[in-house]
C-alpha cells in the first residue's frame, strides 16, 4: 500500500472538487467497528464477520482504531501484536447506522498467551452519532407483539404517530406522522434505495417480515447524507447469506372467531333526507374478515467465504366481507365478499470478490392483490341481497433492484457506488362495469317527495376509470466516497433521482359525468363564490333540493428530476469530544405531460447539517449531544396531474322534477352553467405560468439537544428537546380574480382566456411575482405582497420534550419506555390535510401540495392553531420476558392522547360560500372555529400481548406463538367527518360521525421452525 496514500489524496480531491459526499445508501445499509488499544508498535486489529469478510486496521499512535461501513452481521474481533493473538471478541453483532465500540485493555495486551472472550458485554450508548434514531432487530421483531408492516414498527419509535386521515401506502399499510409533520413527508428505503411514492408522497415498499434484519427509524437530527424528507426516515436492512445455512419456515393464522365486531357508526348530528336505516350510518359489526399468512427462507454460502445468497418469500391471504355505508362513494357497492391477497419476495446476492472490493445486488417484491364480488344489502334487516357485479380487480406495490459496489481501496479510503430501480403499478379494472349506467352520489339527499322514501340507484359501481398501465417509475444513481485523514472522517457524494408517473389519472365513468344529489336551506345560495344560487324561484325548487352534473378528468404522464450532492466531516476532537459538520446542496425540477419544465429549483439549496457529541466520562456510559438542520424536501409529482396538467373538474347544478327508476334526475332545470371552484376547465397552461417566479422548495429547520446515560449496568435512560420550524411550503392559489385586477391595476390586459391557469404553485405566507400571458400573447409579471393576498405568514412550528428509560435484555428480560410531551401548531399541516376527510374519497385531502390551503384567503381565516397531527402526550412501553428456557412473554402498550376535533362550515355569521368551497371554511354554524377550539378526540390506548413456547425436544428451533391486538378492544374514535353544515343553514348529518377508530381485538397464531 506505499502508493495508497498518494492515490486517496489525490481521489479525495477528486471527489470534493465534484461537490461529492458520503452516501447515505452505503451508511444506511452498514455499521462500524471501532474502539482503544494499547498503543506499542506492531498492534493491530483483525475483523471478520461470519460471511467470510476480513479486514485489518492498525492501531494508531493515540490507540484508537476504526472499520467503518460494514455489513451487517455477527463479528470477530482480534487484537494482535506483531501478528500474534493477544485477545478475541467473538459474537460481536453490529447496528445500522451506528457504531459499535469494542475496546482492550492495556493489562491483557501484555499477555501474549490469547485471551477469548465470547460474551458480548459491550456499552449501551454509540458515542460515534449525534443523530436521534430506533433500530429494531430481527431477534426484536421475533418476540414483540406487532403488525407486520415498517410503519407498524416504527411506532415503537417515540414521536411517531399514527395519521388520522386515513391514508394508506401503495399495498394498504396506514401511514405515520414523525414529530407534526404531514403523513407524506416521509422517506422511505430498502437497503439504501430510496422506495418513497414519488407521486403523492405517500410511504414506499417493504419486505417480508421475515426478512428483516433491522429497522432504522429516524426522527430527527440525521446528517447530510440524508435528504428529501422534512417528517422522518424508514430504513429497512434486509438480511443476507452468511458461511453458515439456514433456513426456516412460518404459518400464521389470524382466525375470525377470535377478532371481536366493530362497533356501528350512527349519524351524530340528525338524519338525511333519504334515510336508508334510520339514523344508522355504517353497519360495521356486519364486516368479517381472517387471514392467513406462509413465509419461508433460505440463506447460506455458495462459495465459502466468497458468495452468499438469501431468498425469502412470503404469501398472506386476506378474505372476508364487507358492509359499507348507506352513503358517499362506497356505498353503490353496499356489500362486498372480498379476496385479497400480498405477494412478497426478497433476495440478496453478496459476492466478496475479495476482502477490498464487495459486490451485492439486491430484488424486492411487495404487491397487493384485491379482487370480489358486490351485492346489494337490506341495511334494516342486515341482510345480503342479490349479486350487482364484480368488484375491482386491483393490483398495486411493485418491485426494486439495486446493485451496489464498495471498495476498500485503503485502510483510509472507501468507495461505493449503487444503481436501482422501482417500479410500482396501480392497476385497476372495474369488475362487471357497464358503460351505459350513470354514477349516483347522494341516495340519502334524494326529494323523499319523488322516490316515495325509498333511495333510488342502479348497478353503477364505479365512480372513475383509470388506464390500466398506470403506475410509477424511479431511478436512483448514488456514489459515495469516505476517507479517514488523521482525527477527521470526511465523507462526499451524489444522489441522482429520477421518477415518472405513467398514465396517471382518472375520468369519470359511464357518459363521463356523475350525479350527486344534495339539499340545503331553499333561501341561502347554494355557493356565492361559485355565482350558485338559492334554489327558491326556481322550479321545484321551494324544498331546497338539488342535483349536481360533476365531470373530471385528468390523465398524464409526468416526470421530476432530483439531484443532491453532501459533503460531511466527522471529526474526533478528542477522546471525547465529536463534531459532525455537514452541507448538503439540493436541486428538483418538475415537468408537466408535454415534458415542458414548469419548476426549475437549481440555485443552490444549502442544507447545512452540524451536530456534536460529549463522551463525558469517557467510557461510553454518559453522552450529551445537540444537532442543528435544514431539511429540504421535493415537490412530489402530483401537481403535475392538476396544478399544471390542464385538469379538467366541473360541477353544474340543477333543481329537478323527478327521479328515474335507475336514479337519474328528471325535469332538469339548470341553476348554474358548469362551474369549478379551481377553475379546472381542462386547457394545458403555459408552463412559464404555472408558478411562481422563482419559486423556493419547501424546507425545516430543526433543533435538538439530549443526553443518553446508563444506571449501573441494567439501564440505560436519557432525554431530549426538539423544536421544528417549517420555513416555506409550496402550494396551490386559486383565486384568479384577485390576480387578474392586480394586473389591471398595472395596466396589463389580462384575461381568463389569454392566461387559462387553474392554480399557481406559490411560496404561501411570502411575496410572490407571477407571469401570465396578456391578450397580446407577451408574459407580464404580476407581484403580490402576502398582504396583497389577505394571507398570514407561513406557520407551522412543533416542540417536544422525550424521555425514555430502557433494560437492554441481559438473557432474562428487555423493555423500554418512551414519554413525548410535544405541541404541533401553526396554520398548515404541510402537503396534506388529514382533517379534511370526505366521503367522495373515503379519507383526508390527498392533493400533495395542492391541498385546500392557501387557495384563498377566506379558507386562510381562523386557521392558526394546534394542528391535526397534535398528540400531546405519548407514552409508549414494549418489552418481552424470558420466564423459562422454554416460555417467552411479550408487551406493547401505547397510551397516546387524541388529535384536535374538527369543525368546519360555510363563511361568516352569514353562512356564505364566497369562494366555492362550501362547507370546509374555518367557521362552526357562523362562528370562527381555529382548530383545537372545539377539544380533542378521545385518548387511544393500545394494549397488545404475545407468549411464545419453544420445546426443548426441537432444540428451541420449533416455536408456537399467540399474539392479541387491543386487548382491552377500546375502538376509541381516531378521525371524525368535520362539517358542521352539508349547505347553508343545513345542519349536516355526519358531523362528528366516525371516519375511523381503533382496529377491534383480533388474535394471530402462528407456528415457526429455524435452523
Amino acid at each position: 500500500m506505499k502508493n495508497g496514500k498518494p492515490l486517496s489524496k489525490r481521489m479525495l480531491t477528486w471527489a470534493i472538487g465534484l461537490g461529492l459526499s458520503c452516501s447515505v445508501l452505503a451508511q444506511s445499509t452498514t455499521g462500524s467497528i471501532f474502539g482503544q488499544a494499547p498503543s506499542e508498535s506492531g498492534d493491530s486489529v483483525l475483523i471478520k464477520s461470519s460471511s467470510g469478510l476480513t479486514r485489518e486496521i492498525a492501531v494508531d499512535n493515540r490507540g484508537r482504531y476504526a472499520a467503518t461501513q460494514l455489513p451487517l452481521g455477527s463479528y470477530t474481533v482480534t487484537l494482535q501484536h506483531n501478528g500474534q493473538t493477544v485477545e478475541t471478541r467473538e459474537n460481536i453483532a453490529i447496528k445500522v447506522g451506528a457504531g459499535t465500540e469494542v475496546s482492550f485493555t492495556v493489562d491483557k495486551a501484555k499477555n501474549l498467551s490469547g485471551i477469548n472472550v465470547t460474551a458480548n458485554a459491550l456499552p449501551a450508548i454509540d458515542v460515534s452519532s449525534v443523530d436521534s434514531r430506533t433500530v429494531i432487530t430481527a431477534d426484536q421483531l421475533a418476540k414483540i407483539p406487532l403488525g407486520r408492516s415498517s410503519e407498524a414498527i416504527a411506532l415503537l419509535a417515540p414521536g411517531v404517530v399514527n395519521n388520522g386521515g386515513s391514508f394508506t401506502g401503495p399495498t394498504g399499510n396506514s401511514l405515520v406522522s414523525f414529530g407534526g409533520s404531514a403523513a407524506n413527508e416521509n422517506a422511505y428505503y430498502i437497503n439504501g434505495f430510496n422506495t418513497t411514492d414519488p407521486l403523492r408522497g405517500f410511504g414506499g415498499l417493504s419486505v417480508p417480515y421475515g426478512a428483516i434484519d433491522q429497522q432504522e427509524v429516524y426522527t430527527g437530527g440525521y446528517s447530510a447524507q440524508y435528504g428529501r424528507s422534512d417528517g422522518g426516515v424508514i430504513n429497512v436492512v434486509g438480511k443476507r447469506g452468511t458461511n453458515d445455512w439456514h433456513f426456516g419456515a412460518q404459518l400464521l393464522w389470524e382466525p375470525s372467531f377470535a377478532r371481536a365486531s366493530t362497533r356501528d357508526r350512527y349519524y351524530a348530528n340528525g338524519l338525511p333526507a333519504t334515510p336508508k336505516a334510520g339514523n344508522l350510518y355504517s353497519p360495521d359489526s356486519e364486516n368479517k374478515s381472517w387471514a392467513t399468512t406462509v413465509s419461508a427462507y433460505a440463506g447460506g454460502p455458495l462459495i465459502k467465504d466468497k458468495l452468499f445468497f438469501f431468498l425469502a418469500g412470503e404469501y398472506e391471504r386476506q378474505q372476508g366481507n364487507q358492509v359499507n355505508p348507506v352513503s358517499g362513494y362506497a356505498s353503490t357497492k353496499p356489500y362486498v365478499d372480498y379476496r385479497n391477497s400480498d405477494p412478497r419476495w426478497y433476495g440478496k446476492l453478496d459476492w466478496n470478490i475479495t476482502d477490498s472490493h464487495i459486490l451485492e445486488l439486491t430484488g424486492a417484491s411487495d404487491k397487493q392483490k384485491t379482487s370480489g364480488s358486490v351485492y346489494r344489502y337490506d341495511f334494516i334487516n342486515r341482510k345480503r341481497g342479490s349479486f350487482i357485479n364484480y368488484n375491482d380487480n386491483t393490483k398495486t406495490g411493485g418491485d426494486i433492484y439495486t446493485a451496489k459496489y464498495t471498495g476498500y481501496l485503503t485502510d483510509n479510503l472507501t468507495v461505493t457506488a449503487l444503481y436501482g430501480q422501482l417500479k410500482t403499478t396501480n392497476y385497476d379494472v372495474p369488475g362487471g362495469y357497464n358503460s351505459s349506467l350513470t354514477y349516483i352520489d347522494g341516495l340519502t339527499n334524494q326529494n323523499p317527495a319523488l322516490n316515495r322514501g325509498i333511495a333510488r340507484g342502479n348497478g353503477q359501481t364505479v365512480l372513475s376509470l383509470f388506464n390500466p398501465g398506470r403506475g410509477n417509475k424511479t431511478t436512483n444513481t448514488r456514489i459515495d466516497i469516505s476517507y479517514k485523514l488523521g482525527e477527521h472522517t470526511l465523507s462526499a457524494g451524489i444522489d441522482n433521482q429520477g421518477s415518472r408517473a405513467i398514465k396517471q389519472g382518472s375520468a369519470t365513468s359511464g357518459p363521463a359525468y356523475s350525479w350527486s344529489y344534495g339539499q340545503g336551506d331553499p333561501n341561502t345560495p347554494i355557493s356565492t363564490g361559485l355565482g350558485v344560487p338559492a334554489t327558491i324561484g326556481f322550479p321545484n325548487g321551494a324544498g331546497g333540493y338539488y342535483v349536481i352534473r360533476d365531470v373530471a378528468s385528468s390523465l398524464a404522464t409526468v416526470r421530476s428530476s432530483q439531484r443532491a450532492q453532501y459533503i460531511e466531516d466527522k471529526w474526533q476532537l478528542n477522546d471525547r469530544w465529536l463534531l459532525s459538520l455537514g452541507l448538503r446542496n439540493d436541486q428538483f425540477k418538475n415537468f408537466n405531460s408535454h415534458s415542458e419544465a414548469f419548476i426549475t429549483q437549481h440555485k443552490p439549496q444549502w442544507a447545512p447539517r452540524l451536530g456534536a457529541g460529549w463522551d463525558v466520562y469517557g467510557d461510553s456510559s454518559f453522552k450529551i449531544y445537540a444537532n442543528a438542520g435544514r431539511y429540504y424536501l421535493g415537490l412530489p409529482l402530483n401537481p403535475a396531474l392538476n396544478a399544471a396538467g390542464g385538469a379538467l373538474s366541473t360541477s353544474q347544478y340543477f333543481t329537478y322534477s323527478g327521479i328515474a327508476a335507475d336514479g337519474t334526475p328528471t325535469g332538469l332545470t339548470a341553476l348554474s352553467a358548469p362551474v369549478s371552484a379551481n377553475n379546472y376547465f381542462g386547457q394545458l397552461p403555459d408552463p412559464k405560468t404555472v408558478a411562481a417566479q422563482h419559486l423556493k422548495s419547501e424546507y425545516q429547520d430543526e433543533f435538538i439537544v439530549g443526553f443518553s446515560k446508563t444506571l449501573d449496568t441494567n439501564w440505560v435512560y436519557g432525554a431530549k428537546l426538539t423544536q421544528r420550524i417549517l420555513r416555506n411550503a409550496i402550494d396551490d392559489y386559486c383565486d384568479i380574480d384577485r390576480v387578474l385586477a392586480k394586473a389591471g391595476s398595472l395596466g396589463y390586459q389580462v384575461t381568463t382566456h389569454s392566461n387559462p391557469v387553474s392554480c399557481w404553485l406559490i411560496n404561501p405566507g411570502r411575496a410572490n411575482t407571477f407571469t401570465l400571458v396578456d391578450t397580446s400573447g407577451h408574459h407580464v409579471s404580476v407581484p403580490l405582497t402576502h398582504t396583497e393576498f389577505g394571507f398570514q405568514q407561513l406557520k407551522r412550528r412543533y416542540y417536544g420534550l422525550e424521555s425514555f428509560l430502557e433494560h437492554p435484555f441481559d438473557g432474562h428480560w428487555y423493555g423500554k419506555l418512551t414519554y413525548v410531551f410535544s405541541r404541533s401548531y401553526g396554520n398548515t399541516e404541510g402537503q396534506v390535510r388529514s382533517d379534511l376527510y370526505s366521503e367522495s374519497r373515503g379519507t383526508g385531502q390527498t392533493a400533495a401540495s395542492t391541498t385546500e390551503d392557501w387557495d384563498n384567503a377566506y379558507v386562510m381565516e381562523y386557521t392558526n392553531g394546534v394542528q391535526n397531527n397534535d398528540h400531546k402526550h405519548q407514552i409508549k412501553l414494549f418489552g418481552y420476558y424470558q420466564i423459562a428456557p422454554e416460555w417467552l412473554v411479550s408487551g406493547n402498550l401505547s397510551v397516546i392522547s387524541g388529535a384536535p376535533k374538527a369543525c368546519l362550515g360555510y363563511y361568516g355569521a352569514s353562512h356564505a360560500d364566497p369562494a366555492g368551497y362550501g362547507n370546509t371554511y374555518h367557521y362552526c354554524n357562523g362562528q370562527p372555529s381555529p382548530p383545537g377550539s372545539h377539544g380533542s378526540l378521545p385518548w387511544i390506548h393500545q394494549l397488545d400481548l404475545g407468549v411464545t413456547y419453544r420445546p426443548a425436544f426441537a432444540a428451541s428451533r420449533l416455536a408456537f406463538s399467540a399474539n392479541v391486538f387491543n386487548l382491552l378492544n377500546e375502538q376509541r374514535v381516531t378521525g371524525i367527518f368535520p362539517n358542521a353544515e352539508s349547505s347553508p343553514n343545513k345542519a349536516n348529518p355526519l358531523y362528528g360521525t366516525p371516519t375511523s377508530r381503533q382496529l377491534p381485538r383480533y388474535a394471530r397464531l402462528s407456528v415457526s421452525y429455524d435452523y
